[in-house]
């Protein structure tokens, strides 16, 4: 997850609002697009292209409330309900973005949907778009049951002085912003019930402008023990910081339900040959960071491996600050280390830079015999997660986010080196891990000389996301929290 502020500008502060006015009908010239995207991808009415794409975005800012008030009526009416709760849960989050925070938004909104479904909980739960750019392409990938819980709990009505406010993002997102978006809580904090912050970082440390900005929240969820202390070391207010730790789907996200995705088919080979024999498949999933550790993968890998070790390396990423060209970044990385190219060739190393889809990816998952990423910090690690929850061996950092799940049984850690200081970006000067690389070469080599082990420890990893993680016992975890603010 990600936590560097763009375009730090600052949005001028929406005007107070009487706490009984009802929050949605204020939402609307940041929100609209949010429906309007829901409408318009229902009913066809638009492309993919980025033309598209843009125009429709702008051109849905001047539509009327009223009228999509009535369109969403006729794509999810309203549903009868016997007991109508006053109180609210707004959580806002950047649903329709893709990554790190949206990605966890979900998984937090899925489970408590599915426990409202079981019993009767004594709150509204509604939903906002907030923290990160829009990306159709990921409202496109949804599964379609996703798609129509968004539209049901958009339309959500609630009042400010009845509402629980989860702003679920980096803090400089928060009221006001450092950036434009829409602010999270969209007016005062003492206007709504409890505001709450949920956020996490992966250095050592909480920046002091961050630190300020957790103080003013009523509390701050954070999702492992690590943050725990490293929050309140920065100095936010101890009495403030709850641990709640991230759900995992793991009945999307289940092995035994999906066929292998064809990996070769999506990538590009960027070292190496194609083998025609079946081959041993390490895959990573990151954005192209310095922070995700790919040169130390890289480094690693190529170390240990060669072309007669029949054995692939696919990289899953997308691009973060920077374009798409990764083959040739890692070509240029290359040239310009010590690695010298073995008598027998490279091991194949594979790029797949195109979107997949989120319904694609356990698929995907499915494809490989092992995943690996020697991050030097994570938040909570979603990729890393969402393989162990596929029963896959995974290899990662033992530092950071990762902590609160990884043990000997159900992983290989991977031991840091030293701590160095992060050079450039909004958190140069902070802490972070330096992944020991000869030790991921033993531990690669270790998953293929001893795969028995690895796939017994990768069944370990599913049974403690399924009986740690799973939606149904995190969503008690929320809802005895929630719950314990609406009785205040």
């Amino acid at each position: 997850m990600n936590l560097s502020e763009s375009n730090m500008q600052h949005v001028p502060n929406p005007t107070p609002l009487t706490t009984t006015q009802p929050i949605k009908s204020k939402f609307r010239f940041y929100s609209l697009s949010l429906l309007v995207l829901f409408v318009a991808i229902s009913l066809g009415v638009f492309t993919t292209t980025n033309y598209f794409k843009v125009h429709y975005f702008k051109y849905s800012l001047t539509l009327s409330q009223s009228f999509f008030q009535s369109i969403g009526s006729l794509i999810s009416p309203q549903k009868s309900e016997l007991f109508v709760s006053p109180h609210c849960v707004l959580w806002m989050a950047p649903f329709l973005s893709g990554g790190g925070y949206s990605s966890e938004g979900w998984s937090y909104i899925l489970a408590l949907h599915n426990r409202h479904n079981k019993k009767m909980h004594p709150f509204r739960l509604a939903i906002e778009h907030h923290g990160d750019q829009e990306s159709l392409d990921f409202w496109v990938g949804l599964p379609q049951d996703m798609k129509s819980l968004a539209r049901d709990l958009y339309q959500t009505k609630c009042r400010m002085n009845e509402t629980i406010v989860v702003c679920h993002s980096e803090p400089g997102a928060w009221y006001p912003p450092l950036f434009d978006t829409f602010p999270c809580p969209p007016s005062v904090y003492h206007n709504f019930k409890s505001v709450i912050g949920r956020t996490m970082f992966e250095t050592d440390r909480v920046n002091a402008e961050h630190v300020e900005r957790c103080n003013r929240m009523d509390y701050v969820w954070v999702p492992t023990e690590f943050h725990v202390s490293t929050f309140v070391e920065s100095g936010v207010d101890p009495s403030k910081v709850v641990k709640i730790v991230q759900p995992i789907d793991v009945k999307f996200f289940d092995p035994d339900k999906y066929k292998p995705l064809d990996l070769a088919s999506r990538a590009k080979l960027v070292l190496g040959s194609s083998i025609v024999n079946k081959s041993f498949v390490f895959l990573s999933i990151f954005k192209w960071e310095y922070r995700k550790g790919w040169d130390v993968l890289l480094r690693s890998y190529l170390k240990e491996f060669s072309k007669d070790d029949k054995v692939a390396l696919y990289l899953l990423t997308n691009p973060y600050h920077t374009d798409r060209d990764f083959g040739n970044k890692i070509l240029d990385f290359l040239e310009n280390s010590d690695l010298r190219e073995p008598v027998n060739g490279w091991a194949a190393v594979y790029v797949i830079d195109t979107h997949i889809a989120q319904s694609e990816f356990p698929s995907v998952y499915k494809a490989a015999d092992a995943f690996v990423l020697p991050t030097r910090g994570e938040g909570w690690g979603r990729p890393i997660v969402e393989a162990m929850s596929m029963s896959l061996p995974v290899i990662t950092t033992n530092w950071s986010g990762p902590t609160e799940y990884l043990t000997e049984d159900n992983s290989y850690p991977l031991p840091v080196d030293r701590m160095s200081e992060v050079m450039e970006g909004p958190f140069k000067g902070h802490l972070w891990a330096e992944p020991c690389e000869y030790k991921l070469q033993v531990l690669m080599r270790q998953v293929i000389n001893n795969f028995t082990v690895a796939k017994a420890k990768g069944r370990k990893a599913r049974k403690d996301m399924v009986t740690k993680f799973s939606p149904e016992i995190v969503a008690d975890i929320v809802m005895d929290h929630l719950q314990n603010i609406l009785v205040q």
